[in-house]
Order: structure tokens, then C-alpha cells, then sequence
């Protein structure tokens, strides 16, 4: 399984920005999948994640009311739509698959993708 983000960059507080992405290498429809992010000196922190048919969906905290995830499973896609950005969403965020992804052990990740947000 392959998993490559697109859709990082650098925007002001306040801003949005939507990450995507794209899985190959397997039924993409039968994993459930997550967004992950890592900012400097902390520890990886699962963001969101949602099951295989988009029932279940589970935000942390802090981005609730702000992140939607949501996936496209004709597209073997998988988004993360991010709005009202504040500097403490600033990260690298990675996508992850199957496994015990709500738990933070999912099998797959992909290579992060690198969100900065201005203060």
C-alpha cells in the first residue's frame, strides 16, 4: 500500500487549506483511515479519522468544529479539510491506513506533508 498527501503549504491564521490522499496497492475501500500530525518537540497525535463507509468519523479536540475528513472510496481518496487555521495546527501531517488507526497503530503511513500557519 502507498499512501501520498498533497495539499500542505504555508497560510495565515484564519486561512484553509484541504489535504489530500491518494492510496494504491489495495482495496483502499476496506481500510479505515486517519490524519495524523507531528509538530516540533511533540509526540504524533492522531486528528481524525474515519471508518471504511464514512459512518464513523472521531476528531480530537482541538479541531473539532474546524476539520472535516472525509473520503472517496471511487478515488481511493481520502481529505482532510481544514478551516479557521490557528499557528498551533502547525505540523506535518501524515495520512494513515488500516490497521488499528483510531488507536495509533495503523499498518500504513505516508511520507507527511508539511502545514505552517502564521500567527
Amino acid at each position: 500500500v502507498q499512501l501520498v498527501e498533497s495539499g500542505g503549504g504555508f497560510v495565515q491564521a484564519g486561512g484553509s487549506l484541504r489535504l489530500s490522499c491518494a492510496a494504491s496497492g489495495r482495496i483502499f475501500s476496506l481500510e479505515a483511515m486517519g490524519w495524523f500530525r507531528q509538530a516540533p518537540g511533540k509526540e504524533r497525535e492522531v486528528v481524525a479519522y474515519i471508518s471504511r463507509g464514512a459512518i464513523r468519523k472521531y476528531y480530537v479536540d482541538s479541531v473539532k468544529g474546524r476539520f472535516t475528513i472525509s473520503r472517496d472510496n471511487d478515488k481511493n481518496t481520502v481529505y482532510l479539510q481544514m478551516n479557521s487555521l490557528k499557528s498551533e495546527d502547525t505540523a506535518v501531517y501524515y495520512c494513515a491506513a488500516g490497521g488499528a488507526v483510531g488507536n495509533g497503530n495503523p499498518d500504513y503511513w505516508g511520507q507527511g506533508t508539511q502545514v505552517t500557519v502564521s500567527s
